[in-house]
């Protein structure tokens, strides 16, 4: 049985629901949940006023000794405004101690990143309480890799990719893109450097996903990187405008610009199905030009 702390450092959790439905899944496995106030707690769109949503962070520098996991309730915009009032150096003294499993995505990306830039702490990028333990489905993928990465100190994830053959390694990083984005020349934001950058994203047509991948080529980002892995980039509806322009032909220009390899159909982001990321751990990359093997170490995992 593990100890699980809920924050809410984002958006309000309009699904109500769905998130006592996910409480109630893992206390049904044997987990205890801790901090279910923050779920109902609102101030306009947010989890909270900054403060409150803050504090979740902070508190995170003296969580007791049987809390395993610190889950997020959900994404939405939010973590942004909390990045330069968080106390860096205390959490980083706390987690160099003992590394909690922290996970969550989309828009907790900002602070993922943040807390790897500032303090060198490995986090998860992978389900939350409400989309994914509170779907009116749970995922047996997803609840099956989520475990994986947080209890095996060396896991393998294997998927279909028909792209060039390659290998590569270095340090796993990335999530949810517009995030990483829109930190570029902040210090919330360091460049990884021969890294294995893994990127997804909703909502956003092809275009943009163009868009936003060529800022990072501008930024001379990607050139710095190892390889580029695409997750799931769905919910965009195409129109009779784009012609035959979609997003195979926008990797394929992707492609043709870069000089790294740029694989696809990795399980990871907005979806039901999901795997579960150690954004900072160490990743070896083999590709046959049909299979992808990705070997994941140098993560925390529960006692």
């Amino acid at each position: 049985m593990s100890t699980i702390r809920l924050i809410a450092p984002s958006g309000f959790c309009v699904n109500q629901a769905a998130a006592a439905r996910g409480i109630e899944r893992l206390k049904a496995s044997g987990h205890r949940v801790e901090n279910q106030s923050v779920v109902p707690r609102r101030f306009q769109r947010f989890a909270g006023t900054d403060e409150q949503r803050l504090a979740d962070i902070q508190d995170l520098s003296a969580l007791p000794e049987e809390c395993d996991i610190v889950l997020a309730v959900r994404g939405g915009y939010g973590a942004t405004r909390l990045l330069e009032r968080i106390d860096y150096s205390r959490l980083g003294l706390a987690f160099r101690q003992r590394t909690p499993i922290i996970c969550g995505h989309s828009d907790f990306t900002a602070i993922q990143l943040a807390l790897l830039s500032q303090t060198g702490t490995v986090t998860f990028s992978g389900p939350m309480l409400a989309g994914n333990f509170g779907a009116d489905e749970l995922n047996s993928f997803t609840w099956q890799h989520f475990w994986q990465a947080i209890t095996e100190p060396k896991f393998t994830l294997n998927w279909q990719s028909p792209t060039p053959a390659c290998s590569a390694s270095g340090t796993l990083w990335g999530g949810n893109l517009a995030m990483l984005v829109s930190l570029i020349g902040s210090p919330w934001l360091s460049v990884i450097d021969g890294g294995i950058l893994v990127v997804e994203d909703i909502n956003e047509h092809p275009f943009r996903v163009e868009r936003l991948l060529l800022q990072l080529h501008h930024a001379g980002i990607l050139a710095r990187q190892k390889a580029l892995i695409l997750g799931s980039f769905n919910g965009a509806t195409l129109s009779d405008y784009d012609g035959d322009y979609n997003f195979d032909e926008m990797c394929r220009m992707l492609q043709q610009r870069l000089s790294i390899p740029v694989l696809r159909g990795l399980p990871f982001g907005h979806e039901p199905e999901t795997v579960t990321l150690p954004l900072g751990a160490y990743g070896e990359l083999q590709h046959d030009g049909q299979t992808a093997s990705l070997t994941i170490s140098g993560h925390p995992v529960m006692r």
